[in-house]
Protein backbone atom coordinates (compact mmCIF):
# COMPACT_ATOMS: atom_id res chain seq x y z
CA UNK A 1 0.00 0.00 0.00
CA UNK A 2 3.09 2.23 1.00
CA UNK A 3 5.08 3.36 -1.31
CA UNK A 4 7.42 6.72 -1.01
CA UNK A 5 8.49 6.37 -4.74
CA UNK A 6 4.44 6.53 -6.07
CA UNK A 7 3.96 9.09 -3.27
CA UNK A 8 6.62 11.04 -4.95
CA UNK A 9 4.85 10.75 -8.17
CA UNK A 10 1.75 11.46 -7.15
CA UNK A 11 2.97 14.97 -5.34
CA UNK A 12 4.93 15.73 -8.81
CA UNK A 13 1.47 15.61 -10.88
CA UNK A 14 -0.63 17.17 -7.88
CA UNK A 15 2.12 20.30 -7.63
CA UNK A 16 2.20 20.56 -11.63
CA UNK A 17 -1.77 20.24 -11.44
CA UNK A 18 -2.13 23.01 -8.82
CA UNK A 19 0.08 25.57 -10.83
CA UNK A 20 -0.44 25.22 -14.31
CA UNK A 21 -3.77 22.99 -14.54
CA UNK A 22 -6.28 24.47 -11.80
CA UNK A 23 -9.18 23.94 -13.81
CA UNK A 24 -8.98 21.02 -14.51
CA UNK A 25 -9.93 17.25 -12.37
CA UNK A 26 -7.03 16.99 -9.90
CA UNK A 27 -5.04 13.42 -10.21
CA UNK A 28 -5.90 10.68 -7.70
CA UNK A 29 -7.43 7.09 -8.24
CA UNK A 30 -7.55 5.22 -5.11
CA UNK A 31 -8.93 6.09 -1.97
CA UNK A 32 -4.89 6.81 -0.93
CA UNK A 33 -4.23 8.62 -3.78
CA UNK A 34 -7.16 10.99 -3.40
CA UNK A 35 -6.09 10.92 1.11
CA UNK A 36 -2.64 11.96 -0.38
CA UNK A 37 -3.56 14.24 -3.01
CA UNK A 38 -5.90 16.54 -0.81
CA UNK A 39 -3.14 16.33 1.75
CA UNK A 40 -0.56 17.53 -0.47
CA UNK A 41 -2.78 20.66 -2.07
CA UNK A 42 -3.50 21.39 0.94
CA UNK A 43 0.53 22.15 1.14
CA UNK A 44 0.38 23.87 -1.70
CA UNK A 45 -2.34 26.44 -0.63
CA UNK A 46 -0.86 27.10 2.55
CA UNK A 47 2.25 27.92 0.46
CA UNK A 48 0.90 30.67 -1.37
CA UNK A 49 -1.01 31.66 1.58
CA UNK A 50 2.16 32.01 3.42
CA UNK A 51 3.79 34.32 0.54
CA UNK A 52 0.33 36.31 0.06
CA UNK A 53 0.77 37.08 4.09
CA UNK A 54 4.65 38.41 2.82
CA UNK A 55 3.80 40.38 0.12
CA UNK A 56 4.42 43.69 -0.14
CA UNK A 57 2.32 46.72 0.30
CA UNK A 58 -0.64 44.43 2.24
CA UNK A 59 -2.34 46.27 4.34
CA UNK A 60 -3.06 45.30 8.03
CA UNK A 61 -6.71 43.94 6.99
CA UNK A 62 -5.18 41.44 4.36
CA UNK A 63 -2.21 39.89 6.60
CA UNK A 64 -4.67 40.03 8.98
CA UNK A 65 -7.10 38.23 6.44
CA UNK A 66 -4.61 36.14 5.14
CA UNK A 67 -3.78 34.80 8.48
CA UNK A 68 -6.83 33.66 9.16
CA UNK A 69 -6.64 31.88 6.24
CA UNK A 70 -3.12 30.46 6.84
CA UNK A 71 -4.59 28.69 10.46
CA UNK A 72 -7.76 27.34 8.86
CA UNK A 73 -5.50 25.38 6.17
CA UNK A 74 -3.16 24.21 8.62
CA UNK A 75 -5.53 22.92 10.62
CA UNK A 76 -6.74 20.56 7.77
CA UNK A 77 -3.20 19.71 6.72
CA UNK A 78 -2.93 18.72 10.36
CA UNK A 79 -6.06 16.52 10.10
CA UNK A 80 -5.30 14.97 6.87
CA UNK A 81 -1.82 13.67 8.73
CA UNK A 82 -3.72 12.02 11.02
CA UNK A 83 -6.22 10.33 8.50
CA UNK A 84 -3.27 9.16 6.41
CA UNK A 85 -2.01 7.35 9.56
CA UNK A 86 -5.74 6.05 10.04
CA UNK A 87 -6.40 4.60 6.90
CA UNK A 88 -2.38 2.90 7.30
CA UNK A 89 -3.52 1.45 10.39
CA UNK A 90 -7.05 0.28 9.12
CA UNK A 91 -4.92 -1.36 5.78
CA UNK A 92 -2.28 -3.12 8.86
CA UNK A 93 -5.45 -4.04 11.51
CA UNK A 94 -7.05 -7.31 9.32
CA UNK A 95 -2.78 -8.62 9.49
CA UNK A 96 -2.51 -7.64 13.15
CA UNK A 97 0.17 -5.03 12.78
CA UNK A 98 1.94 -2.79 14.19
CA UNK A 99 2.95 -5.32 16.60
CA UNK A 100 3.04 -2.72 19.58
CA UNK A 101 5.43 -5.34 21.31
CA UNK A 102 7.99 -3.70 19.26
CA UNK A 103 9.58 -0.16 19.42
CA UNK A 104 7.78 2.70 18.53
CA UNK A 105 8.53 4.94 15.85
CA UNK A 106 8.17 8.69 17.32
CA UNK A 107 7.50 10.12 13.74
CA UNK A 108 4.63 8.76 12.03
CA UNK A 109 4.07 7.66 8.32
CA UNK A 110 2.10 10.44 8.07
CA UNK A 111 4.16 13.09 9.58
CA UNK A 112 6.90 11.83 6.56
CA UNK A 113 4.59 12.10 4.08
CA UNK A 114 3.60 15.88 4.87
CA UNK A 115 8.10 16.72 4.79
CA UNK A 116 7.83 15.30 1.76
CA UNK A 117 5.17 16.96 0.44
CA UNK A 118 6.68 20.24 1.64
CA UNK A 119 10.01 19.73 -0.14
CA UNK A 120 7.81 18.47 -3.14
CA UNK A 121 6.79 22.34 -3.06
CA UNK A 122 10.55 23.78 -2.12
CA UNK A 123 12.10 21.81 -5.25
CA UNK A 124 9.21 22.68 -7.48
CA UNK A 125 9.78 26.35 -6.52
CA UNK A 126 13.58 26.40 -6.49
CA UNK A 127 13.39 25.26 -9.97
CA UNK A 128 10.92 28.22 -10.72
CA UNK A 129 13.80 30.11 -9.53
CA UNK A 130 16.33 29.09 -11.48
CA UNK A 131 14.39 29.59 -14.82
CA UNK A 132 14.28 33.56 -13.93
CA UNK A 133 15.11 35.31 -16.34
CA UNK A 134 15.06 39.05 -14.61
CA UNK A 135 17.04 37.28 -11.73
CA UNK A 136 20.28 38.82 -10.88
CA UNK A 137 23.48 37.17 -11.64
CA UNK A 138 24.59 34.36 -9.56
CA UNK A 139 20.51 33.41 -8.75
CA UNK A 140 20.47 30.48 -10.86
CA UNK A 141 23.90 28.66 -9.59
CA UNK A 142 22.41 29.19 -6.21
CA UNK A 143 19.43 27.76 -7.00
CA UNK A 144 20.91 24.70 -8.72
CA UNK A 145 23.32 24.28 -5.15
CA UNK A 146 19.90 24.41 -3.19
CA UNK A 147 17.92 22.10 -5.35
CA UNK A 148 20.76 19.74 -5.00
CA UNK A 149 20.41 19.14 -1.26
CA UNK A 150 16.89 19.53 -1.88
CA UNK A 151 16.76 16.39 -4.01
CA UNK A 152 19.36 14.26 -1.87
CA UNK A 153 17.20 15.19 1.52
CA UNK A 154 13.87 13.97 -0.35
CA UNK A 155 15.62 10.82 -1.40
CA UNK A 156 16.61 10.48 1.81
CA UNK A 157 13.60 10.76 3.41
CA UNK A 158 11.56 8.59 0.67
CA UNK A 159 14.00 5.83 1.99
CA UNK A 160 13.68 6.41 5.60
CA UNK A 161 9.53 6.02 4.53
CA UNK A 162 10.39 2.92 3.06
CA UNK A 163 12.46 1.53 5.68
CA UNK A 164 9.75 2.30 8.33
CA UNK A 165 7.03 0.24 6.27
CA UNK A 166 9.07 -2.32 6.06
CA UNK A 167 9.77 -2.83 9.56
CA UNK A 168 6.04 -2.20 10.37
CA UNK A 169 5.15 -5.09 8.24
CA UNK A 170 7.80 -7.17 9.37
CA UNK A 171 6.39 -6.50 12.93
CA UNK A 172 9.34 -5.14 14.31
CA UNK A 173 8.15 -1.58 14.25
CA UNK A 174 5.10 0.09 15.51
CA UNK A 175 3.54 3.41 15.29
CA UNK A 176 0.46 5.15 16.50
CA UNK A 177 -1.92 8.09 14.94
CA UNK A 178 -0.16 11.14 16.99
CA UNK A 179 -3.14 13.48 17.47
CA UNK A 180 -1.97 17.23 16.68
CA UNK A 181 -4.75 18.28 19.08
CA UNK A 182 -4.02 21.76 18.30
CA UNK A 183 -5.32 25.03 20.49
CA UNK A 184 -5.43 28.09 18.20
CA UNK A 185 -7.97 27.62 16.27
CA UNK A 186 -10.63 26.14 19.28
CA UNK A 187 -12.59 28.83 20.26
CA UNK A 188 -12.98 26.83 23.94
CA UNK A 189 -9.35 26.63 23.77
CA UNK A 190 -7.49 29.73 22.66
CA UNK A 191 -7.84 32.24 25.39
CA UNK A 192 -7.23 34.73 22.43
CA UNK A 193 -10.68 33.78 21.35
CA UNK A 194 -13.28 33.09 24.68
CA UNK A 195 -11.96 35.58 26.53
CA UNK A 196 -12.77 38.29 23.34
CA UNK A 197 -16.12 36.72 23.27
CA UNK A 198 -17.15 36.97 26.78
CA UNK A 199 -17.18 40.88 26.49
Amino acid sequence: MLSANSIKYLHDRCTKHWHEEPDTTPYALSDWEKLISQHHYANCDLWHLEDKAREAGASDAQIADTKRGIDKTNQVRNDLVEKLDEALLAYLEPYNLPNSLEKQHSETPGMIIDRLSILELKIYHTREEMRRTDAPAGHSERNRHRLDVLEMQHADLRQCLDDLWAEVMAGTRYFKVYRQLKMYNDPALNPAIYRRQEK
